[in-house]
């Protein structure tokens, strides 16, 4: 099954949220036949990793953006629990602290990049540079000339654009993905956490309040897919009211990105193949078995 054309976006059409179904399945009958698909993608994943992981040539960088309720964590525990946890890292971008508010926008981000032969995975990003500072007006705080705000968001687009062109040239990719939930689903999800004593640790009163800017971010979010969408780092919308098929999707599209890399194992040398086969006689002689 491939990836539906419409929840990928590389610049050669334009995004529009209202065309995408948060609640779309997908050809799926029931939620059992994604989760059966899932847990086969997961295995292949693992298996990838490990490659990626031996080879170090490129590291994988999935940002995962979307509004609060709107499933981030549960991807990150579902679709990449198999994973070796040596080989991956997450990293949740909250507020800027004093010090990161005197560097550049981007200065945080570098210091969490994965090393070759990693996963990252940013829940939420530098995408929120664009996002909440633009909504709350927040642009003040970060102390940049006022002769140099002029069309800032125009410029922040050109920037992280150029920045993942940077990325994916030193072979850090970007999969970037965006959880479109719809309004009435986040509502239940928060409502389910005042409801569900297990749940009441994960309630904010300011997921609450900012549902008033529910607009204000569907309107940001198109704006960014539309201009920071590349052949070379794409967007993809992620229909997120059922749980289930988002995590199916977002496994089957790391998959299919990964094995287009067409990863491998490392291979010996001949000399190295001498040196392995000298100590393998070594073992097998008993050297070393001796205190």
């Amino acid at each position: 099954m491939k990836t539906p054309g419409i929840f990928r976006f590389d610049g050669a059409h334009s995004c529009h949220l209202w065309e995408v179904n948060p609640s779309d399945t997908g050809s799926f009958q029931s939620k059992e036949e994604a989760l059966n698909i899932l847990e086969k993608n997961k295995s292949i994943l693992a298996e990838e990793q490990n490659k990626l992981y031996a080879q170090k040539d490129y590291a994988i960088l999935v940002i995962l953006q979307g509004l609060d309720a709107a499933g981030k964590d549960g991807i990150i525990r579902h679709v990449f629990s198999g994973l070796n946890p040596e080989g991956v890292k997450v990293w949740s971008f909250k507020q800027p602290s004093s010090e990161e508010l005197q560097h550049d926008y981007l200065w945080r981000t570098h210091v969490h990049m994965p090393e070759r032969g990693q996963i990252g995975i940013f829940n939420r990003s530098y995408y929120e540079e664009v996002l909440v500072v633009r909504v709350h007006d927040l642009l003040p705080a970060e102390h940049i000339p006022a002769a140099l705000t002029d069309n800032v968001w125009e410029k922040r687009y050109r920037h992280i654009g150029q920045f993942e062109e940077y990325l994916c040239e030193n072979g850090i990719l970007p999969v970037k993905f965006f959880l479109h939930v719809s309004k009435e689903e986040q509502k239940n999800r928060l409502l389910s956490r005042l409801e569900d004593p297990a749940k009441n640790w994960k309630f904010s009163t300011a997921d609450v309040k900012e549902r008033s800017y529910w607009n204000k971010y569907q309107a940001c979010y198109e704006e960014i897919v539309n201009n920071t969408s590349s052949k070379s780092a794409p967007w993809y919308i992620i229909p997120s009211d059922k749980k289930w098929y988002a995590r199916y999707l977002i496994s089957h599209i790391l998959v299919n990105i990964m094995q287009g890399l067409h990863l491998q194992y490392p291979t010996t040398t001949p000399e190295q193949g001498k040196v392995l086969n000298a100590y393998r006689e070594l073992l097998q002689n008993g050297i070393g078995e001796q205190a």
